[in-house]
């Protein structure tokens, strides 16, 4: 049996190792080329110190105090040199991929679909040629074909398959944007690099609030996607906010998951002066059945940066603190997205 092991570095990029079982996360990153910071592998030195954010392992009792303390491993703290996993995980590691002989993986693929679905939205499905793993949240950067330009978008399927899907804000005069509406073809290659970014799903243990403006829906619908698979038994409640009512995508998977989703519902908010949509304005102001619980919820919020810097007032402006907070940034035609955690 082996488990498979995403190591998230400190500048965004994520690799996936496959741990044996019985085998050290130091030692799998070996196998697989990847040197994680180490000194002395047996526990004494701490220099392989990282975090586990995600799933089952064994320290045993072998490493010393000084290497990591019990207030450390309280906090999810681990010795990759130590930790045994019994599942799979997810560790942070606090140094650059550089640092360990590795950087972001490169995927090729093949265009399958390109569809118009607003005038503000495109549909990108690729078929990749090999295995890409990512976590639910992550994106990847897509070359532009033709150019040497990169582009980043959030995944919108679910992890654990070749049949890939993005959902792209068509911006006029865009490098991507244009390419996609006007050359893009079925059967075109394209090269991938990632995956990326801290945005991912973390396991759920109480409530989750998912806030999307426009196409942030796209991190949001792979996170229900492996919610769907996985189960989930705790309310989660989505508020998707665009500009204009043509803006309004995917409804159709929304109404899906919130039939095959037990715990899930979610609303859409418009706030264009001349929508006829039932409920204008912005997601702040439309927070009345949000599970909000005095702070006893995860949220997770990604959108154009106007909207990601209010959701952060409303909450302070509250007064409520959320058990964590988790939001990503977006701003057309920029090469890679701005991306943070709190």
């Amino acid at each position: 049996m082996s488990y498979n092991i995403a190591l998230n570095f400190e500048d965004g990029v994520t690799r996936f190792v496959s741990c044996n079982e019985g085998e050290t996360v130091l030692d799998a990153a070996y196998r697989a080329q990847i040197n994680l910071p180490m000194d002395c592998s047996d526990g004494v030195c701490g220099t392989c110190k990282g975090a586990c954010r995600q799933g089952e392992f064994d320290m045993g009792d072998e490493y010393i105090d000084e290497a990591l303390s019990d207030e450390e491993a309280e906090q999810g703290m681990v010795l990759t040199c130590q930790m045994v996993p019994s599942s799979d995980c997810v560790v942070e590691v606090p140094v650059a991929s550089t640092m360990c002989k590795t950087g972001n993986a490169e995927v090729t693929g093949t265009v399958a679909e390109v569809n118009l679905i607003s005038p503000t939205s495109i549909e990108l499905k690729i078929t990749a040629d090999d295995d890409i793993a990512f976590l639910p949240g992550q994106y990847v950067n897509i070359q532009v074909p033709g150019t040497d330009q990169t582009r980043a978008y959030s995944f919108s399927s679910k992890p654990g398959s070749r049949d890939l899907s993005f959902l792209i804000r068509n911006v006029p005069g865009g490098l991507m944007s244009s390419w996609l509406v006007g050359k893009a073809r079925t059967g075109d290659k394209v090269t991938l690099t990632g995956p990326m970014g801290s945005f991912y799903l973390r396991p759920i243990e109480r409530p989750v609030l998912m806030l999307a403006g426009g196409t942030g829906l796209a991190p949001f619908l792979a996170k229900l996607e492996h919610m769907k698979a996985n189960g989930c038994d705790l309310q989660t409640h989505l508020i998707y906010g665009v500009t204009n009512d043509e803006d309004l995508v995917c409804l159709d998977i929304l109404d899906r998951f919130a039939e095959e989703l037990d715990n899930f519902s979610y609303i859409t908010v418009v706030a264009g002066e001349e929508s006829t949509h039932p409920r204008k304005g912005y997601v702040t102001q439309h927070m009345d059945d949000a599970p909000v619980n005095d702070g006893d919820v995860d949220v997770y919020l990604c959108g154009p940066p106007p909207m990601v810097d209010a959701v952060l007032g409303y909450f302070r402006e509250q007064g409520i603190e959320p058990n964590s907070f988790h939001y990503e940034k977006f701003t057309p035609s920029v090469p890679a997205a701005e991306e943070k955690v709190a």
